[in-house]
């Protein structure tokens, strides 16, 4: 009989996370969900739901003891998290860890020279030197981004940006979820020490992906041009400040007419399944721009 493998998941309650719980119950994985607040996790039943600090190396131990896997999302406990989770998770005999990184990391000397790519690629460095089994989900623009112009869409069907044109592959949540089950749960070794860029199946520029949101919730959006300096003023916050926003805003530009990443087919190579398209995205998330 086999044992059900048990999975640690940080970042349970993001986009990812949800998608990637979902997906690990659905596959008879017991999943252990460690969050800041778990009254409020919202998680499905049988997840078993615990408070934690990914900066706190000496409480995260028992709370990974007797795992076999952890997907390590960052983006819920920052850059300084990583050498404390990866070396809480040596101690309590994890084996094998599944990163959501970026795919701006490209193992070059490129990635010191932008803010995105020198963070990931610091958490990639402290995965590989932990010793342990490792596989790098390197997303490329995720889907769920745009829903930062929700507000905007809600409010007036105008969205701001600086680049209209900028191209990317956005990518669905759930095929990054897929992936990383994927690589989770593997017991051949396919997936070991590899790094799969994972983007949608196909190229979209900024304003072909408001006007897909438009169709998705039956009402008229366009793209306003807007200088670089007031989009990083939009993008910034805590954690994300101005000049890296800048970096970002300055990327998205050099993207105009050559998407920074070409279409990958790691969805379907690794999941058997095509790549979900960004229509498909936005009717899915219609309400949350309605």
């Amino acid at each position: 009989m086999k044992i059900a493998p048990t999975i640690v998941v940080t970042g349970a309650t993001g986009n990812i996370g949800r998608s990637l719980v979902g997906r690990l119950l659905a596959e008879g994985a017991a999943v252990r969900a460690l969050t800041r607040d778990p009254a409020r996790a919202g998680l499905p039943d049988g997840v078993e739901t615990l408070r934690a600090d990914l900066t706190d190396e000496a409480s995260l131990e028992p709370l990974l003891a007797g795992a076999d896997g952890l997907f390590l999302n960052l983006a819920a406990g920052g850059g300084q998290a990583a050498a404390a989770v990866t070396g809480a998770a040596v101690r309590a005999g994890i084996r094998r860890i599944v990163l959501n990184s970026s795919s701006s990391v490209t193992d070059t000397p490129a990635d010191e020279e932008n803010h995105i790519a020198r963070m990931h690629a610091g958490v990639e460095r402290a995965v590989r030197d932990s010793g342990l089994e490792w596989t790098f989900v390197r997303g490329a623009n995720y889907a769920t981004n745009t829903l930062a112009w929700a507000p905007s869409i809600r409010e007036s069907g105008v969205v701001r940006e600086a680049h209209p044109d900028a191209g990317g592959v956005p990518v669905h949540e759930g095929d990054l979820a897929d992936v990383a089950a994927v690589a989770l749960l593997d017991r051949t070794g396919a997936h070991l020490s590899r790094a799969y860029v994972v983007t949608g199946p196909e190229q979209k520029t900024m304003a072909e992906q408001v006007a897909e949101v438009g169709q998705a919730i039956g009402r008229p959006t366009r793209v306003e041009r807007i200088s670089e300096e007031a989009a990083a003023e939009a993008l910034a916050r805590p954690g994300f400040p101005k000049e890296a926003a800048l970096e970002l805003v300055r990327l998205f530009g050099r993207s105009v007419g050559a998407p920074p990443f070409p279409v990958s087919d790691a969805v379907e190579k690794v999941t058997g399944h095509p790549a979900r398209t960004f229509a498909q995205w936005a009717r899915e998330h219609a309400a949350d721009f309605s």
